[in-house]
């Protein structure tokens, strides 16, 4: 019986999740045609390895059908309902870092907090008749952390491309949305609240509570912890 690991099938995130598995002295690689979807670990036995999308990742997990992932913690949270009851982040890997934040349009001088963003969201209700619009890829995390922090009078809208560009584009007043350094948001005309901060992400090892664990398994998985020093 084996564990299944999953990790990104390409990019960036499948080099620096290799590196990190190397640097620990297990070494994972495709099965020489780009096309598969499926690798070997070299380094230590009963592990084989599953590359998928990183945004796929986080429901085989929650389905039981991968022991082990790495993938984003924000698409775990993101894609997860009630994901801390269900798996358990093993490592924090050090890479793929980015920040999931509320940002609005620099022209709006007197908002900076998410106080002052309940305040337009009234105020723009009142005078359009309609809700203000907050685009956004992440639509559990986003609606989650408004409601903890009192933010009424709006509705998030989907965002099937650039989110940054939305505003400009007029069709959304504010945006919830993924930057690494903020460059990108600042040359769309947009600011990150001050108090904006949803989400710092980064490449984490998740275990599935829903796999089957059986005594096999887990003697792997405790090797394998030991190996990788977690």
């Amino acid at each position: 019986m084996t564990i299944r690991l999953g990790v990104p099938s390409k990019g960036r995130l499948m080099d620096k999740t290799f590196d990190w598995f190397g640097a620990r002295g297990l070494t994972l690689r495709k099965n020489g045609n780009d096309r598969e979807y499926a690798g070997v670990v070299e380094g230590i036995g009963g592990v084989e390895l599953a590359l998928l999308s990183a945004g796929e990742i986080p429901r085989e997990l929650a389905a039981g059908r991968l022991h082990l992932g790495v993938t984003g913690s924000d698409l775990v949270r993101e894609k997860v309902a009630g994901w801390d009851l269900r798996l358990r982040e093993l490592a924090r890997l050090g890479f793929g870092g980015a920040d999931l934040v509320i940002a609005v349009p620099q022209g709006w001088v007197d908002v900076d907090t998410l106080d002052d963003l309940d305040a337009v969201a009234a105020a723009f209700r009142r005078r359009h008749g309609f809700r203000l619009r907050i685009a956004t890829k992440y639509h559990r995390l986003t609606r989650e952390f408004l409601k903890e922090h009192g933010v009424a009078d709006y509705q998030l809208v989907d965002s099937q491309g650039a989110t940054e560009g939305v505003v400009r584009n007029e069709t959304a007043e504010a945006i919830s949305d993924i930057t690494s350094t903020g460059e990108t948001l600042r040359a769309n005309g947009l600011k990150i609240l001050s108090d904006g901060l949803i989400h710092s992400s980064q490449a984490t090892l998740f275990r599935s509570g829903a796999a089957q664990w059986s005594e096999a398994h887990r003697a792997t998985l405790e090797a394998l912890e030991e190996k990788l020093g977690i």
